[in-house]
């Protein structure tokens, strides 16, 4: 995929991020299209299905974990990467973005040429996405890496990236035994710090969506996909 037909969108109330941080990227080659509040963020991810949003937390109207969750509402922008763009560095406030359904997480003051350096990061998962293995098949158990579709006993379940990624790792290998900082890698990068706490609520929501059955926490350890 080239850079001119990856789209961007960028939310965020302050002029000069959106100045700054849009001609940065715009310089590099890719084609973005700017937003002042979560409201309009969402009506404008609608539009244009951006590959990527980078996503202001603290937004008049509708913040951006609000945003986030809705945009995660589209059947369309399920897989769309979302990172937070914030001065806000608290724990909390990151997990609270993670569990809306964000991908990974910037803090402010940027610095340009740091920022398309995480852009590049991101946008690079799409392509090893596109030369994984296309369809795994587990006993009653589909997952289409291309379609991003996971079928059960011929029922389709929607997952957001994140679920639909770690399900995806734990069941390349079925009882292989993932160890927590591991899926912390391929799952939200190495450049991300994130808790525990952040794997444990996205293994929870398959539990409910999957089968309590199909995952089996190692204490101490990390988890396993049981067939």
């Amino acid at each position: 995929m080239n850079k001119k037909d990856i789209t961007i969108l960028l939310v965020d109330d302050e002029p000069d991020i959106l100045e700054i941080v849009g001609y940065n990227l715009t310089a590099e080659g890719y084609s973005v299209t700017t937003a002042e509040n979560g409201v309009e963020a969402v009506k404008l991810a609608k539009k244009k299905k951006p590959h990527l949003i980078i996503l202001d937390v603290m937004m008049p109207e509708m913040d951006g974990i609000e945003a986030c969750e809705q945009i995660r509402k589209i059947p369309d922008l399920q897989h769309t990467i979302i990172t937070f763009l914030t001065a806000r560095g608290e724990d909390y406030s990151q997990v609270a973005g993670f569990d809306a359904g964000a991908d990974d997480y910037i803090t402010k003051p940027i610095r340009p040429k740091v920022l398309v350096s995480k852009v590049k990061a991101l946008l690079r998962r799409i392509k090893e996405e596109e030369s994984a293995d296309n369809v795994v098949k587990i006993g009653n158990l589909v997952i289409n890496r291309d379609e991003y579709k996971i079928v059960k006993d011929k029922k389709e379940i929607v997952l957001p990236r994140k679920e639909f990624e770690l399900l995806s790792l734990l069941a390349s290998k079925p009882g292989k035994v993932f160890k927590r900082e591991d899926i912390l890698d391929k799952v939200w990068g190495n450049e991300v710090i994130v808790g525990g706490r952040t794997i444990d609520v996205h293994i929870r929501k398959l539990r409910e969506k999957i089968g309590d059955d199909s995952f089996k926490t190692i204490k101490g350890v990390g988890y396993k996909f049981v067939v």
